[in-house]
């Protein structure tokens, strides 16, 4: 059944699309570049949303839920915004059978309406910081999507805050840009760079914008998050306005910060292999399959056993499945298991009973050990957390095996190509000469790094005093 999963050193987005497709997590749609969840995939999500929701919530984040049509009067009202996102705007210009006076933008993003209710909520510096998040679809005509990574309608979360000052909002776009990195490593097992966008990688509209930036297994980039400082550039579009103490008006700060499904793409492409999905146990949907082996006649003499293990595992707050469907045999359960992702896999047969033991597998590894029935959910249990760590170890492992601090072009074209990956540079900081950088090379500055080093060399690429480090890599 492995054959049906193209292997990833044959070609890589094939494999993708087949883990995709053979985990069952999302299936191409009769709409135009858009995608179907499937349960699979959308379980995953759950997970993801529900623990960055409760970790929001600890910052003092409120959920709201704003329109999904934005007047295009909004959408022109920033200068940078629109041009920005013109290109790919969905735009309603009819509805119930008659021309609509103004146009509607499907939002592509939703700065523009909230601000226009954030004028209207905030009067006074009692107000703030406002800390509004909205979970939502949004819509982006993209001309070549793939599945969870890029597609014309995806799902994510977007924060928006308003604030008296710059350092309060630089404050919160820093936070949230450490909530997004945090929950990476610990949920996702998934690490990650940190650091600021070059102006050409900006957000449209924005005065800074933070990312986070993963390295799949194919050594592409994957931008997994964003923090933008937008200054007061919408707020002085929509008057979002408040009374200072002094009895003064003033312009709020503002920010706005996200992560999508996107997320789902990268914990495919971080963690999975050749014979299908891998999932870390912190946001596995499934954490454990037993699988019986019945004997006709006696299923109960396993069947019992199995309950008993599923009801004690789930007391330890595990998902469990138990697989009693005797229609299926049980190698298509083992592939069943193995090609979703789920961590472990237990197996119970009639002469496991009478040595009292269990065969348990590990997803991430394909490791088997028999184990005493006595000491199964304890293994078990301790195997999530192994299988955590040991997920994370080699991530962080091949980030550190494809970066390259390169000093020159031509070097940096040979890494590039020859084995790809993160590649530090010190850096003019020549906005055009990134853009020929590009042309040339498909890579772009992903973040330029938080913690720079106290002395830098001449520019990699002109020979000329550097301004900072970068990281270029080429991405998705």
């Amino acid at each position: 059944m492995a054959e049906k999963i193209t292997p990833r050193s044959e070609d890589f987005s094939k494999w993708y699309h087949d883990i995709v497709l053979n985990a069952r997590l999302a299936d191409y749609s009769p709409v135009r570049g858009s995608m179907v969840i499937r349960p699979n995939g959308y379980a995953i999500w759950e997970k993801i949303q529900s623990n960055l929701d409760r970790i929001f919530k600890e910052t003092g984040v409120q959920n709201a839920y704003f329109p999904l049509l934005i007047p295009m009067s909004f959408i022109q009202k920033e200068a940078d915004h629109v041009e920005g996102f013109a290109p790919e705007l969905a735009i309603v210009t009819q509805a119930g059978g008659k021309e609509l006076e103004e146009p509607f933008a499907i939002r592509p993003t939703s700065e523009t309406i909230i601000n226009s209710m954030f004028s209207k909520w905030v009067q006074s510096y009692r107000d703030l910081p406002l800390v509004i998040n909205q979970w939502c679809n949004v819509m982006r005509w993209e001309m070549r999507t793939r599945l969870f990574l890029r597609t014309a309608e995806f799902l994510w979360q977007e924060g928006h805050t308003c604030h008296v000052d710059e350092a309060d909002a630089v404050k919160r776009q820093t936070q949230m840009l450490e909530v997004y990195k945090d929950f990476c490593e610990e949920f996702m097992a998934m690490p990650v760079l940190t650091g600021a966008k070059s102006e050409n990688e900006r957000f449209a509209g924005a005065v800074s914008t933070f990312a986070i930036e993963a390295l799949m297994q194919d050594r592409k980039a994957l931008q997994a998050g964003t923090s933008h400082y937008l200054g007061q550039n919408f707020a002085k579009a929509f008057e979002t306005k408040y009374q200072t103490q002094e009895g003064k008006e003033e312009f709020v700060h503002q920010t706005s910060w996200g992560v999508s499904t996107r997320l789902v793409g990268g914990l495919i492409m971080t963690h999975s292999d050749d014979r299908g999905l891998v999932v870390p146990p912190r946001i596995a949907p499934v954490h454990v399959a037993i699988v019986p082996i019945l004997r006709k006649g006696k299923e109960e003499d396993v069947l019992g056993p199995c309950r008993k293990i599923a009801a004690e595992l789930k007391k330890k707050g595990l998902s469990v499945i138990l697989d009693d469907d005797d229609k299926k045999s049980p190698g298509w359960k083992f592939y069943e298991y193995e090609v979703t992702g789920v961590p472990v896999r237990i197996e119970l047969g009639p002469r496991d009973i009478e040595n009292n033991q269990a065969v348990v597998t590990r997803r991430d590894t394909s490791e088997k050990a028999q184990v005493s029935l006595d000491q199964l959910v304890d293994e078990v249990v301790s195997l999530q957390d192994q299988i955590q760590s040991a997920l994370l170890k080699k991530a962080k492992a091949f980030i550190a095996e494809h970066s390259f601090t390169v000093k020159s072009y031509d070097e940096f074209k040979e890494k590039l190509d020859n084995p790809g990956g993160f590649l530090y540079v010190d850096w003019c900081g020549d906005s055009q000469l990134e853009n020929v950088i590009k042309e040339e090379t498909k890579a772009t500055i992903r973040v330029i790094p938080f913690d720079q080093p106290k002395e830098l060399g001449p520019c990699f690429y002109t020979g000329k005093p550097a301004k900072y480090r970068a990281v270029f890599a080429r991405s998705y």
